[in-house]
């Protein structure tokens, strides 16, 4: 089996939730990006990025996670990763790079409050531009690409191990 699991897509799809139960059923560490910046900045992410603006943030955790190792693990990525060029060369290396994509109505509707919840969208930019700016990015990265439209939590962990089976 690859060395990782990364997961990457919009917020909202579902990385974090998911990992957890991948992980528990592969018997795989679960580590969050999105932990691992806030432990080492030391601040939350909404602190890191009003500090230190998007482009600022973007520059943190490209640097952090293109330094970050892990074995056996699922890892869940914040929805900006794949901005950072040196990030995902290091993240995707012997790892398996999985895309949960979901249609923008239902990402939509599943974000809410997006103020919330630390996603990086600059100011004046709608959702809807950070999701058209966003899919060709995940999708360039991509190993897999996992539609998670009409999937619940199960139904999207089963589609991921059937094509980990597939794909070894």
């Amino acid at each position: 089996m690859h060395k990782n699991i990364i997961l990457i897509g919009m917020p909202g799809v579902g990385k974090s939730t998911v990992g957890v139960i991948l992980a528990k059923l592969l018997g795989y560490s679960f580590v969050d990006t999105d932990l691992v910046i806030q432990n080492i900045e030391k601040k939350l992410l909404k602190d890191v990025i009003s500090e230190k603006g998007i482009d600022g943030f973007i520059e943190t955790e490209n640097r952090i996670l293109s330094k970050f190792s892990a074995e056996k693990s699922v890892i869940a990525t914040g929805g900006s990763v794949v901005y950072g060029k040196d990030a995902m060369a290091n993240l995707s290396k012997n790892s398996i790079v999985i895309y949960l994509k979901l249609d923008y109505n239902k990402l939509k509707y599943r974000l809410g409050n997006i103020k919330n919840r630390g996603v990086v969208i600059r100011k004046g930019q709608s959702l809807s531009a950070l999701y058209k700016e966003g899919v060709p990015l995940y999708e360039k990265y991509a190993d897999v690409i996992i539609d998670e439209n009409g999937c619940n939590i199960e139904k999207t962990v089963n589609k991921i191990t059937a094509e980990l089976k597939s794909s070894l």
